[in-house]
């Protein structure tokens, strides 16, 4: 899991705005749609390997998910 104080310097490496905590497996950037992994604890923020979310259903739940934490 990601420490609070953490999760508040990441920012997107491409816009550079704030991400969203969804479970322990995901930062996820909303205004860009772009999920990025977190492995081992780990997050890779590398725009490279980021996921591009482009399910408007699927952008929701990671919305919710990150928001009922």
């Amino acid at each position: 899991m990601i420490d609070e104080k953490l999760l508040s310097i990441l920012v997107c490496p491409q816009d550079r705005g704030p991400l969203l905590l969804v479970g322990d497996e995901w930062l996820y950037n909303p205004r860009l749609r772009r999920a990025y992994r977190i492995e081992d604890g780990i997050p890779v923020l590398l725009v490279d390997e980021a996921v591009a979310i482009e399910d408007d259903a699927e952008h929701q739940r990671l919305i919710e998910r990150a928001e009922s934490r």
